[in-house]
Parts: structure tokens; sequence; C-alpha cells
């Protein structure tokens, strides 16, 4: 192993591998077995899913390489999709018919703990930049907003 990822641990409840740690913990709303699933660095859990009992009924199953591998594909797709979803509302595009042309008009957010900032840019067909001006972070893209704005020939928004 690398220096950047710790010794593997291959226990019943704890399974890590790689930049993974499973944890089965006892599930606080029922009787039943829970697994978190941790990505390194990172205090709070990319996974939490119901965690099978084992034969015995009252212990859970222990942790094996199938389901650690398993586990860490079904996190690291939940992360993708939050991701996914995360650049959609930060990103937003369209295209408006104004005076015969077509524009591509796109909004980028920027999040930022000190001030998000917002950046309206517009494209022609073959995607050559024709304006780009700094809008609030709160500027809300729309086909009626985008239209305005080409037809002011680019003027930042008020």
């Amino acid at each position: 192993m690398t220096q950047d990822t710790q010794d593997p641990i291959h226990e019943d409840r704890v399974w890590s591998d790689e930049h993974w740690t499973a944890r089965v913990i006892k599930n606080e709303d029922d009787d039943g077995w829970a697994v978190a699933m941790f990505l390194d660095g990172q205090s709070e859990p990319a996974l939490v899913g119901p965690w099978t009992m084992g034969r015995d009924k009252k212990n859970p199953k222990p942790l094996d390489v199938n389901a650690f591998n398993t586990l860490v594909k079904t996190a690291k797709e939940v992360i993708r999709r939050s991701e996914q979803q995360r650049h959609a509302e930060l990103n937003k595009n369209l295209n408006v018919a104004v005076g015969g042309r077509r524009v591509r008009v796109a909004l980028a957010i920027v999040p930022d703990e000190e001030g998000a900032t917002a950046t309206l840019r517009a494209e022609d067909e073959l995607g050559e930049t024709l304006a780009v001006v700094a809008v609030p972070p709160t500027f809300k893209l729309t086909v009626a907003s985008a239209e305005a704005w080409v037809l002011a020939d680019f003027e930042k928004p008020r």
C-alpha cells in the first residue's frame, strides 16, 4: 500500500481497502443492522443502508470481499449522482432564437464560502463567444431573461 492509504482491515464488522471503509453498525431505529460506507478523509458516510442479519438472527452477517466490493461500487455511484445533481444546480443553459439567430445562453455559478459568483455567457451557433458578464448568483436563467439579455445587446442584466 502507498503512504496515502491505510493498511487493509478485514474484520466481520469493519472492512477497509484502498480508500473505503465499511462499518456494520447497530440500526438505531430497530433491532436490525446497517452498514455505513466512508471515503477516507470524510467524517460523514457516503452511503448508509440496511445490513443482513446473520444465521443466529441476532448478530449481523460478517462483511466479506464480495459484499465490500458491491458496497464500494454503490457508494461511488451515490457520490457520482450527487456530483451530477450539484453540477446541474450550478450550471444551466438554454437556446433562444432572437432576431433570426440562435444563441446559447449559459449560467455558471461558482460556490464559495466568502460569497458565490456567477457568470452569464452567450455563444452563437458555432460556439463562438458573443458576450460574458458577471451576474449575481441569484440570477434566474429563463427563456425570457435570456431573450431580454440578447435583445439588450448583452448589457449586464440588472
